[in-house]
Order: C-alpha cells, then structure tokens, then sequence
C-alpha cells in the first residue's frame, strides 16, 4: 500500500496556499464586519444602544462571518497560492520534477482540511452562541419590552402579563413570513402582584389581525380555589409585535447542528415537515465536503489560466468562481425544495457535479 509522504515540495504548495488564504480571510471577514458596524451605529442612542454595544455586537458576531467567509476565503487563497507558484515558474519546475497536477492539488487541499476542523468546532459553538447574543441585543433596541435567554426562550413584558415562549419560529405561508410561538406561557398579575391566570399553550400564531393560541389550557386562581379549563383554539389580546418577532428570530443556517435536529424532531413529532431546518442541518454537515470540494476543483485553473496574468487576474476567477458556486448550490437546493426532493441529496447534488468534473480532468491529465 503507497503512504502519502508529506515532502519539502508539499510544504512548499501548503505554506503558499496556507499565507494567501489567511491574507484573503482577514480581508473579507474585515471588510464584512465593517460593514455590520456601519449598520449597527445606525442605531445607537435607541433604546440605550450604545457605540460599545455596536462594537459588542460585532465582536459576538464574528464567528460566524468567519465561518462564513472560510468557504470563498479558501477557495480564492487556493488560486492565489497555486497562482503564484505558477507566475515564478516554480509550478511548472514541480511538474518537470514528476509530482502530479492530482499531488499538487492534493497538497493545497490538505491545508484547507487540517483549518476546517477548527472552523467546523467554532461554527458549532461561538457562533451560534454569539449569534444568541446578538439577537438578544437586537431585541432590546427595538423595544424595551422584550428579552430572549439562550435557554428559556423568549420573554416579554405585555401590560399585566409576562409571557414567556421556549421556542419561536418563522414559517412561510402564501409567500409571507409567519411567526410562530411555541410552548406558550402567559402569566397575568393582579395590581398587588397575586397571580390571576396561567395560560399554556402548545403553539401561538399571529394570523395577520391577532395572535391566537391553539391547544390551550387556562389556570385561573381567586379566592374559591383553583379552576381549569381548556380550548382548541382561543384568541389571544397581546401587544407583541409580529414584525418585530420576525426580525428577531434566529434564521435555521445560523443555528447550531444539534439546534436544528433538535427543532427537526420536534417538527417532525408533531406531524410537520421539517423544512428549511432539514435544508439549513444538511448544509451544514456537509459543510466541510462542500469547501474541500470546492478547492479541488478550482486548482486545474493554476494549471492553465493562472499561468500567465497577475494578481488581479486570479482575484477575478476566484470571485467569479465562488460565484458560481453560490449559485449553483442555492439553485439546486431551491430545486429540491420546490419538487420535493430530500434535503440531503439536494445539499449533495453540487458537490457531486464537481466531484465528478475533477475525476474527469486529474484522470486524463495526472
């Protein structure tokens, strides 16, 4: 059996891919974060939103741009990396040498799966609690009223009630996005702070004129004891805002993966399809699949089209094909959900088209 040996020539492909990448992160992460930071010191002195909370707010968000960007970042210091090394001529002096286009690209790509594990660990854990914090801030500039916790939910102050929701979830229905509240808690105090009523409810929606709350059980306390009653249906006087709850819910690519399994399941439990929590877990999990893919396939243009032209040359095919990618991927998904094909084989259908035009050119021209 051949051991792949790890050579001076593969540090010298790593090392170059490796600085390029770094440089290119930096950059679009920066220049994205720069831009949130214009957006969020729109807002201060609402709410007592502060410039240290704008800055806050950046700051807990970055990992998640990071991971973000990780993909195009990758895909582009590969280019520029492989780009270089082919403007000196030392690609070519590889080749001469006998190491192969497929242990050339073999090289770039193993720097990009050595710095995803990292990615992948912080993609699961600072940035969904980062973004957790982020909407908790969001919430507190548009109104003072609200409050999300990372682990009970939602929170909100409504006259002589406080309501609290463990979970909220924005559903498309006729093209409009729907709230939707559930395991519902609505506690309402008498002016000497006495619990009157205790309403659960399994979901709460708003239907465009009012919330109303279906599978509703109702606890009223006074001083002959304690009386109970439930309704399919009930509609529900609240004050909270739709549109602002819909602003602030946590979109599913930002969740965690245990965070979308967990919302699958309990989808799933109670009869519904799982939607776009099924697209959004199997985006993720392929999410490393997808990046080192992607690389692979970029590199046979160091070969060819890299060899002459600078910088700016290579910039352009890197952009233009993370592009491409982007929308190959968001198309084939789209395609999926509208003809009802299973999420997971959506999410694979482009890392497959690419898989196989890789095999196509390193199989005749290794």
């Amino acid at each position: 059996m051949t051991v792949f040996n790890i050579k001076r020539v593969d540090r010298l492909v790593a090392l170059s891919v490796l600085g390029s990448m770094l440089m290119v992160w930096l950059v679009l992460t920066g220049f994205d974060a720069v831009r949130i930071l214009l957006v969020q010191l729109g807002h201060v002195g609402k709410n007592g939103y502060t410039t240290s909370s704008a800055l806050a707010y950046v700051l807990v968000t970055f990992p998640r741009r990071a991971y973000e960007m990780f993909g195009n970042a990758a895909l582009i210091g590969g280019l520029l990396g492989l780009g270089g090394l082919a403007g000196t001529g030392e690609l070519t002096a590889l080749r001469a040498a006998g190491m192969s286009r497929l242990r050339i690209a073999g090289s770039a790509v193993g720097v990009v799966a050595v710095l995803i594990v990292g990615v992948v660990v912080m993609g699961e854990t600072l940035a969904p609690w980062g973004d957790q914090q982020a909407q908790a801030m969001q919430l507190r500039t548009k109104t003072g009223s609200l409050g999300m916790g990372t682990s009970s939910g939602l929170w909100a102050r409504d006259g002589a009630s406080v309501i609290n929701a463990r979970g909220t979830s924005l559903k498309q229905r006729g093209g409009v996005g729907v709230v939707q509240l559930s395991d519902v808690r609505v506690f309402t105090f008498s002016p000497d702070g006495r619990l009157d009523r205790f309403i659960w409810a399994r979901t709460a929606e708003h239907n465009g004129r009012q919330w109303v709350l279906h599978d509703v059980r109702i606890t009223t306390l006074d001083a002959q004891g304690t009386h109970a009653s439930v309704a399919a249906a009930l509609p529900w006087q609240s004050s909270l805002d739709p549109q602002v709850l819909a602003q602030s819910v946590i979109q599913p690519q930002y969740l965690s993966m245990r965070d979308l399994r967990r919302n699958m399941d309990y989808l799933e439990g109670n009869g519904q399809s799982p939607g776009t929590y099924a697209v959004a877990f199997w985006g993720r999990a392929l999410y490393p699949l997808n990046v080192l893919v992607l690389v692979l396939c970029a590199m046979p243009f160091a070969f060819g089209s890299l060899r002459s032209g600078g910088l700016g040359k290579r910039m352009f095919i890197g952009i233009l094909l993370a592009l491409g990618w982007y929308f190959l991927q968001q198309a084939m998904v789209n395609f999926g959900t509208v003809y009802g094909m299973p999420p997971l084989l959506a999410n694979l259908l482009p890392a497959l088209i690419l898989v196989t035009a890789a095999w196509l050119y390193f199989r005749r021209r290794v």
